[in-house]
């Protein structure tokens, strides 16, 4: 009951064409407990954290599951692209023209092979350092603007090939961390659109 008065709160709080921000989980729709759909595990964490874990919704128009939030006076677009990893970028985009987002108004959330689990970084734009859910927005936004939040999965040992690796469910050890890191990447998250949002209100009272 508490979490759906709080989602109710939170959509209340949703100023229409006020501020708005898009987080993209991104990954390979439907094959939820890989590595590779780690991105698409922080989306529903931060939902969850936002209290809207039940506003999951299909729109066709842009071919994601979307829900909607609110946070630090923003809105935000909560995406998790219905498509495998390599045409998440056509997702994303179609939401970005259809909730008027510049690049620089999203988040890709994705798995990052060079940093081990557990560890979550934010970076501001730049390449897609070869993954191909970044390279596919990047392609389709026809920017490479957006902010990322990547969290680490690590490389694999031995023998095991990279493409084997990401498309494997966590081990039995991993998934004991995962929840600290799911939970550890929304914060994260949350607390970088608060800074953006801060250091916007300041950048404006100057002006």
């Amino acid at each position: 009951m508490l979490a759906a008065e709080l989602a109710g709160r939170a959509r209340l709080l949703v100023s229409p064409g006020g501020p708005r921000v898009m987080v993209a989980g991104l990954g390979n729709y439907g094959l939820w407990g890989t590595r590779h759909s780690t991105g698409m595990a922080v989306l529903d964490r931060l939902a969850r954290q936002l209290a809207v874990a039940e506003g999951w919704r299909v729109d066709r128009r842009c071919c994601s599951d979307i829900a909607l939030a609110a946070a630090h006076g923003l809105e935000l677009v909560l995406l998790k692209p219905r498509r495998l990893m390599n045409l998440n970028g056509l997702s994303v985009a179609s939401a970005a023209e259809i909730y008027s987002l510049r690049p620089e108004d999203i988040y890709l959330v994705h798995d990052d092979l060079d940093k081990a689990l557990g560890e979550v970084a934010i970076k501001l734009g730049g390449s897609a350092r070869g993954h191909n859910g970044v390279r596919s927005c990047i392609s389709a936004l026809h920017s490479n603007e957006m902010t990322r939040l990547r969290v680490g999965i690590g490389r694999p040992e031995g023998e095991v090939t990279v493409s084997s690796y990401v498309l494997a469910p966590f081990s039995a050890e991993e998934q004991e961390r995962l929840k600290q890191v799911l939970a550890q990447a929304a914060t994260c998250l949350l607390e970088h659109i608060q800074q953006r949002r801060a250091l916007a209100g300041e950048q404006g009272d100057r002006g």
